[in-house]
């Protein structure tokens, strides 16, 4: 016999239905709400009030038929783990690569991951961060439609396939992070409201009703969140987990949900002697939400910081629509700016948005934002996906790779972007529910039909063609130019592990010198020199405001220059489109 037990205050009468046979259950005295009892074990569900259909488990670890299909229970004790010396690393001074587990490999599964992390061991990072793993209806999609917080997609492998993954990473040295996505949940296979107060009307996201964190029955629903978040770190020994979209968390209670969550899971990481940690996604340029909680902070470890990557994007590419603009009018001095001050928008005018935007960042924790050239969202939110590689060449990719894994940020990298992938990462779903399918297909034609572009151009997101058009290619990091690309980027994990002025995070101490018209740029770590050259057919003196003292690498041709016109010390002359890290004496 196994015990079941579901919340369900809404409900007169629960049961839980076991291959066709039905068990009632009784109220837990003292936990409102609450529902047990005892029935053999096997595939389960709820039936609430003896209507409807049976309901799989909220809290849910396998769904091994879909979202829509029975429970099965796990015994998480029962796994073999292999891998038992590692006790996981703090993340300050790591780089992050993120993964899509259905598109990183043909198969998409954990194991066909699993066996590319040599790859990623080669690059030299230090954890893998995971697109979001729970189920959604179908087989392919972002993740980001999940509707079992605690489960895992049984297309990838389900829980036995992750842990594996996740043992093999540990193995091999790599930690592993988890986007985890607590701010709605997918529009299909959503069963919570029938179970609940899930949901609220008092407040309203993109995606709906919010999630209740801060209505009647709003403690219950942040323990349900807060359990799984807790069980992904402790039953998967997961070493970090990315909180998708932060600001559409809207609560007014007093102790904020991220707030809460931060706290448990540092008790987690003192209980098991890990260093756990949360990364939130958040638009709001608010130092707050990293600020530890003795000082008024909510306690987040790090949030990703989008001001970088449109800096950079405007830098090299020259796309000025959009929250493009504010950045594109004076690119370089933008980009000078968030490597000095963490974000641009630090309470100034945000034409995108209408209205001033942010709050200074204070200047000695770097190490606090993520900084990156691409990202799942920044590629896949594009209309036809396609990635920086598809119009920059191997130069403007190799000085924006430079300008991320030398910044005073915690480095990310995007599946691919090591050796300037060829192949696109498009927006892509499965909805079996062909009205949902249809919907979703039209609404992304009329959205990028808006900015000009034709419907028959934008990838079908249900096609099986879109998901295999956004799978990496393998072949192309053993040829050129993507290898020389792909070895520039181990070559700059290596020089920020080896020369610690590369890594750090003090903001304060990073100066920039630049010239709009010139099209160059300069970043000072301590006594070394990362230059580039924008212009894409002249060469450009670069001042180094010192004494040049080598090179300790260089993607594309350079030469110094005994004295800089007008000021004490060197220069560099960088050919077009070329970048260097110098040292200077």
């Amino acid at each position: 016999m196994s015990r079941y037990e579901v919340w369900a205050p809404q409900a007169s009468r629960v049961e839980v239905e076991i291959e066709g046979s039905r068990f009632h259950l009784e109220p837990v005295p003292g936990r409102a709400g609450w529902w047990h009892g005892t029935a053999p074990a096997g595939d389960y569900a709820f039936r609430l009030d003896g209507a409807g259909p049976a309901l799989p488990d909220p809290r849910s670890a396998r769904q091994p038929f879909g979202p829509d299909g029975p429970s099965r229970p796990v015994d998480h004790d029962a796994f073999r783990w292999s891998e038992s010396r590692w006790r996981g690393r703090p993340l300050p001074g790591a780089v992050l690569y993120e993964l899509h587990v259905g598109t990183f490999t043909p198969a998409g599964t954990f194991d066909a991951a699993a066996a590319r992390l040599d790859h990623l061991v080669d690059l030299g990072v230090d954890f893998v961060e995971l697109m979001p793993v729970s189920p959604f209806p179908g087989r392919h999609g972002w993740g980001y439609d999940g509707v079992s917080l605690w489960a895992v997609h049984e297309p990838y492998g389900g829980p036995d396939g992750l842990k594996r993954f996740v043992d093999t990473a540990h193995r091999k040295g790599l930690g592993v992070v988890l986007d985890v996505v607590h701010n709605h949940l997918g529009p299909s296979g959503n069963h919570l409201p029938a179970f609940g107060p899930y949901f609220t009307d008092r407040h309203h996201t993109p995606w709906g009703s919010a999630v209740n964190l801060d209505a009647p029955g709003s403690d219950e629903v942040r323990e349900y969140l807060i359990g799984s978040a807790l069980a992904w770190l402790r039953d998967y020994r997961i070493d970090g987990l990315r909180l998708d979209a932060v600001h559409a968390l809207v609560d007014t209670r007093a102790v904020h949900f991220l707030e809460q969550l931060a706290t448990e899971v540092d008790r987690l990481a003192a209980a098991t002697s890990r260093p756990l940690f949360l990364i939130a996604e958040s638009d709001l340029n608010d130092p707050r939400t990293t600020t530890p909680r003795q000082c008024g902070g909510q306690g987040i470890t790090a949030q990703w910081s989008d001001d970088l990557h449109h800096a950079l994007h405007a830098a090299l590419t020259g796309e000025s629509r959009g929250y493009y603009g504010d950045f594109a009018r004076e690119p370089l001095a933008a980009l000078a700016k968030v490597l000095t001050g963490g974000w641009f928008h630090d309470g100034s005018w945000s034409s995108s948005r209408g209205r001033s935007h942010g709050r200074p960042f204070p200047t000695g924790y770097g190490h606090r934002l993520l900084g990156y050239l691409q990202t799942h969202d920044q590629v896949g939110n594009r209309a036809l996906g396609d990635r920086l590689s598809a119009a920059l060449g191997p130069g403007p990719l190799a000085a924006g790779a430079a300008l991320v894994l030398t910044s005073p940020f915690t480095p990310m990298l995007f599946m691919g972007e090591e050796w300037g992938a060829g192949t696109p990462w498009q927006y892509f779903t499965d909805h079996t529910d062909p009205g949902l399918a249809e919907a979703v297909r039209q609404g992304r034609r009329r959205e990028f039909a808006e900015h000009g572009w034709q419907a028959e151009n934008i990838p079908d997101p249900q096609a099986p063609a879109t998901v295999l058009a956004s799978t990496l290619d393998w072949s192309e990091p053993a040829r050129q130019p993507h290898a020389a690309l792909l070895d520039w980027y181990r070559t700059l994990i290596r020089l920020r592990r080896a020369h610690p002025e590369l890594g750090d995070g003090d903001l304060g101490a990073v100066r920039v010198r630049h010239d709009e018209r010139e099209r160059w740029l300069v970043v000072h770590r301590g006594p070394y020199r990362v230059a580039v050259n924008l212009d894409p057919t002249e060469a450009r003196a670069v001042p180094l405001g010192g004494r040049y003292d080598g090179v300790l690498a260089a993607f594309g041709g350079y030469e110094p220059s005994a004295e800089e016109p007008g000021a004490p010390g060197d220069a560099l002359v960088l050919a077009p489109q070329a970048c260097a890290v110098v040292r200077t004496a």
